[in-house]
């Protein structure tokens, strides 16, 4: 269907466009996958990369309190704080395709997951500059990995990429969860130290290392051919899917950010408002999973859409103003929509695009952009907090975003794919 639609080629070309170049792999090796060598091998690398893609995110959060103290973090420094690692998932996803295009997507990935753990020991060893210059670091290592990963899927497991797209959101809830639910304890076991609680998360990036190390050593054939997309960033459908990616994001980590500040406001003490979030978060397992299983097996992912987004504002409505009673009920629910939203979310970019390279591009707009955009919901709602003195306007902001998720989502979740055009630049 998306092969029957024309428009119009663009006179000029835009900068960003002459950025997006990748070289996964030419039409015909999309057309006939790679044989992969021991495919177990390289499932259980993406699993594990994908466990390390939140941790560095989600650790920081339950321990803020105590750094901001030990550092002398002002107010505002400690908003920066949590912030700045969501800015820079955006801001550094377009280097992904540069990257992959120079050495390869599976060395980017191991080099990078390198950067990631030095993030998290520079920002657990050395002060105050160390926990703000680790946590960029950390960042931007995981923009760059995030993008890589559909593309990879694409090429690799293109019969199946709904289901692994699922494995792979699945395991990055896992790892947020592991991490918000094990620092605090961790600091406790590693004598009441902060920077030893968030520098644990150190290992899994290096266990990652090891067993992504095959992958690394493979060249495929395709790295040989770079490729201009060419459109991308005039195509309507690319900023649709580009927009559902940044405004689900956006209430993804108002929710990680504020939700305990939340709940303790009405009247949870500081532990139990935490294991609300955790428990949420786990929950979301479920629907990372399921959900892009489910959208796949439809004519297209309208419905799908829809529904996830609507679970997650019931949720998010329930746990701002419903009963206290009933507040595990509304915090399941809230976990089921957004393991959903952000499931689809990765998913729209693999189904959007007709091979591995358009994938990885699209990957770089949609998660550059969009997590960009994603980082002024949290510091919209402390704006708004400040200004009120509460928690009850920020219904508003939960139904704008939300309803734009739905908006944009109804037009990205349609079976086409993104109108682009690829000029091989060197072989």
């Amino acid at each position: 269907m998306a092969d029957q639609l024309t428009r119009s080629a663009p006179v000029r070309e835009t900068e960003l466009d002459e950025l997006l170049i990748d070289a996964e792999a030419d039409d015909e090796q999309v057309q006939q996958p790679p044989a992969i060598h021991r495919p177990w091998l390289l499932l259980l690398g993406l699993v594990l990369v994908a466990l390390n893609l939140r941790p560095a995110l989600s650790s920081m959060a339950p321990v803020l309190g105590q750094v901001a103290e030990s550092l002398g973090l002002s107010a505002a420094q400690s908003g920066l704080l949590t912030t700045l690692p969501v800015l820079c998932l955006g801001l550094f996803a377009p280097l992904a395709p540069l990257l992959a295009r120079r050495f390869g997507s599976e060395r980017v990935v191991l080099g990078i997951l390198f950067t990631l753990a030095l993030g998290i020991v520079l920002r657990s060893t050395f002060g105050a500059t160390g926990v703000f210059l680790g946590s960029l670091l950390a960042g931007a290592s995981i923009g760059v990995i995030g993008v890589l990963l559909p593309g990879i899927v694409k090429r690799d497991f293109p019969k199946h990429a709904g289901t692994l797209t699922g494995v792979y959101t699945m395991a990055l809830c896992l790892g947020a969860a592991l991490a918000a639910g094990a620092t605090v304890p961790l600091s406790h076991a590693l004598g009441d130290s902060w920077s030893l609680g968030l520098g644990f998360w150190m290992l899994p990036a290096l266990l990652a290392m090891l067993v992504w190390l095959p992958q690394a050593k493979q060249r495929h054939a395709g790295h040989k051919v770079a490729y201009r997309v060419r459109g991308l960033w005039r195509d309507p459908l690319a900023w649709q899917v580009t927009l559902y990616m940044g405004l689900q994001s956006s209430l993804a980590y108002i929710v990680f950010g504020w939700l305990p500040s939340i709940l303790i406001g009405r009247g949870l003490s500081p532990t139990e408002a935490g294991l609300v979030l955790s428990g949420s978060v786990i929950v979301q397992l479920i629907s990372a999973l399921s959900a892009p299983w489910l959208a796949t097996r439809g004519k297209d992912q309208r419905l799908a859409i829809v529904l996830v987004m609507l679970v997650t504002l019931v949720g998010l409505f329930g746990c701002l103003y419903a009963p206290l009673g009933g507040l595990w009920g509304w915090a399941v629910l809230l976990g089921l929509g957004q393991g959903g939203t952000f499931a689809l979310a990765l998913t729209l970019i693999v189904l959007r695009s007709k091979d591995a390279h358009v994938a990885a591009n699209l990957s770089s707009m949609a998660q550059g952009v969009g997590y960009t955009l994603a980082s002024m919901g949290p510091f919209a709602v402390g704006v708004v907090h400040d200004l009120t003195g509460g928690w009850a306007a920020l219904g508003w902001i939960f139904a704008v975003i939300g309803g734009g998720a739905i908006l944009f989502g109804l037009k990205a979740g349609r079976a086409l794919h993104v109108q682009v055009t690829c000029e091989r630049i060197q072989g």
